[in-house]
């Protein structure tokens, strides 16, 4: 049964990595806008870039982010191109640190596959003890990944992140907080958002 997922009131603020004390806060991007699907234009899918108009429109919504949290320390992202545009504009834009490919992050692959892939990164020491880390990728996955985070059920709960959008998910400060259902809804940020509490 689907429920209702309610943002935290608190502020963000900085904090530390898994296994320090105040926790891990996971940024799910949502690629920018990007051209409708052609088999002309671009017969191998994944190839298909982000639209003029999406790609200004999230460079202008990109400084939201940037509000809301300066302690990213590692960037993954889907290989596709339009989520590595995305999460290359961040970079440009001095927000966030440069992109790392996570083939786990295309479309469709499980949310379990997806956490479990970002665990293992955190296990090989690839998440500098900032306490944030940023994922971009697609819709579906990345809504049910942010459903398995909350509720340890990808489709326990309607997460909706529009092109551009982001949901903030909490973990607590220990190392096995950082499972499925442990999570906390802290943000959803949509584009056009006015600040970052919108």
């Amino acid at each position: 049964m689907r429920g209702e997922i309610t943002p935290e009131p608190d502020g963000l603020g900085g904090h530390r990595g898994i296994g320090g004390r105040d926790g891990l806060d996971v940024y799910l991007v949502r690629h920018a806008v990007a051209h409708r699907r052609d088999p002309a234009a671009w017969p191998d899918d994944r190839l298909r870039p982000l639209t003029r108009g999406g790609e200004e429109a999230f460079r202008t919504a990109a400084r939201t982010l940037g509000g809301l949290e300066s302690g990213v320390g590692a960037v993954f992202s889907s290989p596709l191109t339009r989520a590595w545009q995305t999460a290359g504009i961040l970079e440009s834009e001095g927000l966030w640190p440069a992109p790392r490919e996570l083939p786990e992050l295309a479309p469709e692959t499980p949310a379990a596959d997806m956490f479990s892939a970002l665990t293992a990164a955190i296990a090989r020491g690839e998440l500098p003890r900032t306490g944030a880390v940023a994922l971009v990728g697609h819709r579906p996955s990345l809504h049910e990944l942010a459903a398995y985070m909350v509720s340890g059920d990808p489709r326990g709960l309607e997460v909706k992140i529009k092109k551009g959008g982001v949901v903030v998910v909490r973990f607590g400060g220990s190392g096995e907080a950082l499972r499925p259902g442990a999570g906390v809804l802290r943000r959803l940020v949509s584009p056009g958002s006015p600040h970052p509490g919108a």
